[in-house]
């Protein structure tokens, strides 16, 4: 998950080196508004998870459901670390080309980071967004060096994607194929975090969902943007998910949500007798689509790993516990029964005083009969414990064994 930043330089500056390649030609100036463009992307989601990470506490992930808190922040601690390197990175291979970066954007996350829940479900759209802008950009990159070293954090982004699909409860990886999204795309989604930069680019008209509550297979979907007219005849919405080869063309009063899942971009068109938008953008009318993308999640095919991220159904005892009884069993290994034997003296405070006097065979006869221990105990709950080494045999009673239990019991032996 964690990226090299020295193995990443040196890749980008020998792509841009003018030793290394003396004959090379100068990139073009698309070559390098690309790496202008990824380099503020970067610089936005570094930001994101800066502030996410500085305003959530490991309190804030137990409130969001997640039984152990360690796992999202290692992960978005992670992901902050690549983000970071990809920047500083980017940066300084525009300065190699003779370019300067765009460093004067400012992002504003607003309400994407009211929660926690909310800045995971928002982190998962940066990440496939992101994804999907390097391979939309791969496709103006004339340069084959700086093609090469934008994949090399292309797959990089990918991982985080799949991660973020988990920690979302989502399927890990959805589809066999990411979808590519034109610059313009990108900043439908992107560009209402960026102000105080121009990009050289302008976006498309940003596309929002109305509806209320969770979006399924079956849901209606209404839209609210700047691009819609006030006559929608003729508009389509079209969905468009990996692996197809057209997006999924629907009436624009009728968008109702297939059976699908992961992420689908959604787009309004005004296609005339509602032609599917490829997923291809070399060959997409992209002059088509009057509002969007948008981004949302089909979340139809939820997947174990995501429960064990989550601490949903998982759990990591060894112990069963039968609900229509009240005994339970524990196989604890020879160490933790020397550690049961050392905390005796804590474990006969806690039980209710009860001398008996037994024989010393009496003793022994006890400690084999390991299931019978805790039921001479007043409490209501019946607790057997088995000792048993890395094989699985149980070991035989020893002495000290032997009187701690007698302990614990509240017995003395005569």
């Amino acid at each position: 998950m964690f990226t090299s930043l020295s193995l990443i330089f040196s890749f980008l500056l020998s792509a841009v080196s003018i030793h290394a390649a003396p004959v090379r030609r100068a990139p073009s100036s698309t070559d390098i508004l690309v790496f202008q463009f990824a380099g503020v992307l970067e610089l936005l989601e570094t930001d994101f998870y800066t502030q996410a990470l500085a305003k959530f506490k490991s309190s804030d992930f137990t409130d969001a459901g997640f039984a152990n808190v360690d796992v999202p922040i290692e992960i978005f601690q992670g992901i902050l670390n690549d983000e970071s390197t990809h920047s500083s990175v980017i940066e300084s291979a525009i300065k190699s080309l003779g370019a300067e970066p765009l460093t004067t954007c400012t992002f504003d996350f607003g309400n994407a980071l009211q929660d926690v829940k909310t800045m995971a479900a928002t982190a998962r759209v940066v990440e496939n967004v992101g994804v999907s802008a390097y391979l939309g950009g791969a496709n103006l990159l004339s340069d084959k060096e700086l093609l090469i070293a934008a994949a090399t954090i292309l797959t990089v982004e990918a991982r985080h994607q799949a991660l973020l699909n988990v920690l979302n409860d989502a399927t890990a990886i959805p589809s066999s194929f990411d979808m590519a999204l034109q610059p313009d795309q990108v900043l439908a989604i992107a560009g209402k975090f960026i102000s105080g930069c121009d990009l050289g680019i302008p976006p498309l008209p940003s596309l929002a969902v109305t509806n209320n509550g969770t979006i399924a297979p079956g849901t209606q979907l209404t839209f609210s943007s700047t691009g819609i007219p006030a006559n929608t005849t003729g508009l389509t919405c079209q969905m468009l998910v990996g692996g197809a080869t057209a997006a999924i063309a629907l009436p624009f009063d009728a968008c109702i949500v297939p059976q699908i899942n992961g992420p689908v971009y959604i787009f309004i068109s005004n296609s005339t007798l509602g032609q599917p938008l490829l997923s291809d953008i070399t060959t997409q009318f992209a002059g088509s689509i009057v509002a969007g993308p948008l981004l949302t999640f089909i979340d139809s095919i939820p997947q174990t790993l995501g429960e064990v991220a989550t601490g949903g159904s998982a759990s990591s005892s060894s112990s069963t516990v039968d609900d229509s009884a009240t005994a339970s069993t524990t196989t604890i290994t020879p160490a933790q029964a020397t550690a049961l034997v050392q905390s005796s003296d804590a474990l006969s405070n806690s039980t209710v005083a009860s001398t008996t006097t037994i024989t010393p065979a009496q003793a022994t006869a006890l400690v084999q009969d390991a299931a019978t221990l805790s039921s001479s105990t007043d409490t209501s709950v019946s607790n057997s414990t088995t000792l048993a080494d890395s094989t699985g045999s149980v070991p035989q009673p020893t002495a000290s064994v032997a009187a701690a239990a007698i302990k614990v019991l509240g017995m003395s032996v005569d």
